[in-house]
């Protein structure tokens, strides 16, 4: 199979292009910085030659600047037109757990690109992921630098990028029908105790500081939102697009702390 990974360089991408790759499939990574198939999301360039002759498209794009929709959202719907002219048979987009009722402007625009997805006229399927461990000690190591921590007490459930990876690239082998799945660390663990293992295993000597977190985005991660365990993300239940293709999420296996200690931090 001919797998079009877009978004192959990053934390998420890189690792699904290796699975593919492991599994025989002939893959090309897309990226802005790629050396054979550069392509740009928030202008189209690059699209069409670098998916002439694709069968399946992985977007594993990202963008935590201040406006993602321009790559989330305005890039996706490049991204899907020219899937339309190339006949691409299947999109496999990468999202986030709990988009939908996690206020701000990221995940504002992971749930209008999941529309956008859904809306489309190539087959698709949708996965989504809880908090990436690799993402965490990024947020962790760039807190501790100011030799103080502060934390607030919200549940999340985060997994490691690599037991993401091959559910990704199962679901791009499949027969798409428009399912949504998702992938959960093993544990719901509080964000304080979470930092605490990542200062145990680095040693650092932050100081962590609970703070509270006030409004909606509060509200929403206290109330689970992060892990997947306040509403539709592993139910029955219609979510945002409307759809009730939700499945059993698939539980990874590492947990944080475990994780650290098999990783270079």
């Amino acid at each position: 199979m001919r797998i079009a990974i877009v978004g192959g360089t990053g934390t998420l991408g890189r690792l699904v292009v290796e699975e593919a790759r492991v599994r025989g499939h002939q893959v090309r990574v897309l990226s802005r910085r790629s050396p054979e198939y550069p392509v740009d999301l928030r202008t189209g360039r690059g699209l069409a030659d670098a998916l002439d002759g694709v069968d399946v498209v992985v977007d594993a794009a990202n963008d935590p600047s201040r406006r993602p929709g321009a790559t989330l959202v305005e890039g996706t719907r490049l991204l899907l037109a020219a899937e339309v002219a190339c006949r691409v048979r299947h999109h496999v987009a990468v999202s986030v757990v709990g988009a939908e009722r996690l206020p701000g402007a990221y995940t504002r625009a992971k749930t209008e690109q999941e529309l956008t997805v859904a809306n489309s006229p190539v087959p698709w399927t949708i996965v989504r992921a809880t908090q990436f461990h690799e993402l965490l000690v990024a947020g962790f190591t760039a807190l501790a630098r100011t030799r103080l921590m502060p934390l607030p007490a919200v549940p999340l459930r985060p997994v490691a990028a690599a037991e993401v990876a091959p559910v990704v690239v199962e679901a791009a082998e499949l027969t798409p029908r428009g399912a949504r799945l998702a992938v959960v660390g093993p544990e719901v663990a509080d964000l304080r105790r979470l930092a605490a293992a990542w200062r145990e295993a680095t040693g650092s000597r932050a100081l962590p500081l609970t703070v509270p977190l006030p409004g909606a985005m509060g509200r929403a991660l206290r109330a689970g939102a992060a892990t997947g365990d306040d509403a539709a993300d592993a139910t029955g239940s219609a979510d945002s697009t409307g759809s009730t293709g939700h499945e059993a999420p698939v539980v990874g296996v590492a947990a944080f702390a475990e994780w650290l200690r098999g990783v270079r931090v």
